[in-house]
């Protein structure tokens, strides 16, 4: 992890730049990096530089030596497009509830390595903020995908509701205006799904249109009965018993047509009554 970056993050932005577009939707979550976004920057030409002048890598193990950021040769076109972060994550950058405490144990980082990255965010934070980008350290989200979200928001992104984003590439409101009723779910459905799932993101949208929502899920865990009433008519699980979970994964797409099927003919039959 010391050694990792987010450089590759800048390829893709740069190829997308060079194709002439002008809008970004990026999705944050699930990185391999805690570098603050430090790769992708420098990817995008800014220079991360040692007391001595010299250039450093962008990584957790060589920005230990960080005295400043050099942002003047940032690409320009970045100046004219819209960035829009795609993330459910609501943590800031730093500190206990920062991306290297609660992400770096999930990549592998023990108690020390926790207190280094830390460490190593709150260096290329302040050194972004002394080269006259805005302080975004304590905003929700910086925390994302090892401090990706940080970098993109100190050059202008907007954060938004991962869900959100979705729903309106794909015209989601669109579809469900008029509809009878709709039809969404998550491999698991929870407490957590009203905490920015897709499924809660689904009930917001069908709310606004007063369309009732059913969900279905392969399973369901604690609080799962609580959603009822919440924005869903009904939570259904899709598993007609106990099983394993390769089962549970081969047979999926049966087991989801089957409760669709079980439950659009409750419908129809309490229609008829």
């Amino acid at each position: 992890m010391l050694h990792s970056s987010s450089l590759g993050v800048a390829d893709l932005v740069r190829d997308a730049l060079d194709n002439a577009a002008n809008r970004f939707i990026i999705g944050l979550g699930g990185s391999a990096t805690t570098d603050c976004g430090a790769g992708m920057l420098a990817g995008l030409g800014v220079k991360w530089l040692a007391a001595d002048g010299s250039e450093l890598a962008p990584n957790p193990a060589a920005l230990a030596d960080l005295d400043r950021a050099d942002l003047s040769g940032l690409d320009p076109r970045l100046a004219d497009v819209e960035i829009d972060l795609a993330c459910d994550v609501t943590n800031p950058l730093l500190g206990p509830h920062g991306s290297a405490a609660v992400f770096g144990p999930q990549k592998g980082a023990g108690p020390d390595d926790v207190r280094y990255l830390d460490g190593i965010l709150e260096k290329v934070a302040e050194a972004l903020v002394a080269a006259g980008a805005p302080d975004v350290r304590e905003e929700p989200g910086a925390g994302a995908a090892g401090g990706l979200g940080a970098a993109f928001l100190a050059i202008g992104a907007r954060m938004r509701r991962g869900a959100e984003v979705v729903a309106e590439a794909a015209h989601l409101a669109e579809a469900i205006d008029g509809a009878d009723f709709v039809l969404t779910g998550e491999g698991g459905m929870d407490f957590q799904t009203l905490s920015g799932k897709t499924p809660a993101g689904v009930v917001d949208v069908a709310g606004r249109y007063g369309v009732p929502v059913i969900a279905f899920a392969g399973t369901l865990g604690r609080g799962a009965d609580d959603l009822v009433g919440r924005g869903f008519e009904a939570v259904v699980p899709i598993m007609p018993g106990p099983g394993t979970l390769a089962d549970a994964l081969a047979d999926g797409p049966n087991n989801l047509e089957r409760a669709a099927a079980t439950a659009m003919r409750l419908i129809k039959l309490g229609a008829a009554g």
